[in-house]
């Protein structure tokens, strides 16, 4: 098995002098009030934002099964927040995650809830997420993989929760549920010091719900609102490719391809890594999503993260 050290370079410089930086707190007191407080949240957000994209360039298995920790664990976040004055709203999230660890398999469970209130004090938001992982790996190149996706919207197709500006035929197409499960195989095609390159497929079943508006009137709230179900085979192709030039620089390129009767979705991302020097790092992305059945087929975004510590 190859050792994850060969991952020296930008994410790992990210994470060796980020950490302290980015443990920005409140220093003095009055901040909440001269505003200070709110400025070091937005520093934080930044921070983290970056954080995170320099960490989706890093694959643990990328050369294997990596030492992980056994056993059952997890975690659990819960934030709300209410306001009440010249603005009335709140927003409730919880999210939760449990990992069982036993040597070469791993797997976890996490779930993720959204909830909120608009200034008018409805609804805009109830959701929940379900999502699953598990890996069996049978030797450093082959292993067998299973993944799973559960979305709901309460609020799709509920013409009260439309925006502003929103017609009731805009909820046409919406999804309610949109479920996927699926199981495959593995193989690391190569895997050596200076490069690695994984590709996996599986066959799922994918259920969707969507709204299908069938009127469009003045009050949204006499609309017949109806739904169409769909649940078909879908199937999974999914590439990961790692290749380090030099100590410096490192390249990664990420594909996946979901096709069921619903639609296709493909995603690509390239990331160039760079250890500028031994305190300044930067990472450039590009990444293009496909859905077959959006009336823009293609979104395309640019990612610029620079990470510089002294």
């Amino acid at each position: 098995m190859k050792t994850l050290a060969y991952l020296a370079g930008a994410t790992a410089l990210a994470a060796s002098f980020a950490a302290p930086a980015f443990a920005q707190s409140e220093t003095s007191a009055g901040a909440n009030a001269v505003g200070i407080t709110q400025v070091n949240e937005d520093m934080r957000d930044i921070e983290r934002d970056v954080r995170d994209d320099f960490a989706r360039s890093e694959d643990a298995y990328r050369f294997g099964n990596p030492d992980q920790r056994q056993g059952t664990f997890g975690s659990v976040a819960l934030s709300y927040t209410g306001s009440t004055g010249n603005s009335e709203n709140q927003d409730f999230n919880l999210s939760g995650r449990l990992s069982h660890n036993q040597g070469q398999f791993s797997q976890s469970v996490g779930i993720l809830l959204e909830y909120g209130d608009n200034n008018a004090g409805n609804k805009d938001t109830e959701k929940t997420y379900v999502i699953y992982e598990g890996m069996y790996n049978f030797n450093d190149k082959f292993y067998a993989f299973a993944l799973g996706r559960l979305a709901t919207d309460a609020l799709a197709g509920d013409p009260i929760s439309l925006s502003s500006g929103e017609t009731f035929s805009s909820l046409d197409g919406r999804l309610k549920r949109d479920a996927y499960f699926g199981v495959g195989p593995g193989y690391r095609i190569i895997n050596n010091d200076t490069t690695a390159w994984r590709v996996q497929a599986a066959v799922g079943i994918r259920y969707t719900k969507a709204v299908v508006a069938t009127e469009d009137p003045v009050d949204p709230l006499t609309g017949t609102i109806d739904y169409n179900s769909d649940t078909d085979v879908g199937y999974l192709l999914s590439s990961r490719f790692y290749h380090r030039i030099n100590e410096q620089f490192f390249v990664t390129n990420d594909t996946d391809y979901l096709t069921s009767d619903a639609n296709d979705t493909i995603t690509n991302e390239l990331g160039l890594n760079f250890k500028m020097t031994e305190a300044f790092a930067t990472r450039v992305s590009y990444k293009t999503e496909y859905v077959s059945d959006r009336s823009i087929r293609t979104d395309n975004t640019l990612g610029v993260s620079l990470v510089y510590g002294f």
